[in-house]
């Protein structure tokens, strides 16, 4: 537990900054009229292959015992994935 406090201590900024971000966000998004949907999604696409590409990078220069490392390049892959396949299915 004191582990956690302390990252939360440590990164508290940032923490509120993502929270902050992925509200803002959602505001956005929620007001693009349905004729900007398919521009925007092709940007979201682009990024998302940015993400899947960094993460790649991540992967490939981390350590073997650098779990940390490992584990949010391996993240960002599934999720720019993820994005990506879905934005291309609708």
């Amino acid at each position: 537990m004191d582990g956690f406090i302390q990252f939360f201590e440590d990164y508290q900024l940032l923490i509120y900054l993502l929270v902050f971000t992925i509200i803002l966000g959602f505001e956005v998004i929620s007001k693009v009229p349905t004729v900007l949907h398919t521009p925007l999604m092709s940007g979201a696409n682009a990024i998302s292959g940015v993400v899947v590409i960094g993460g790649i990078l991540l992967v490939r220069q981390a350590e073997a015992g650098d779990y940390f490392s490992l584990g949010l390049g391996l993240f960002g892959i599934i999720m720019g994935m993820v994005n990506a396949t879905g934005g291309f299915a609708v």
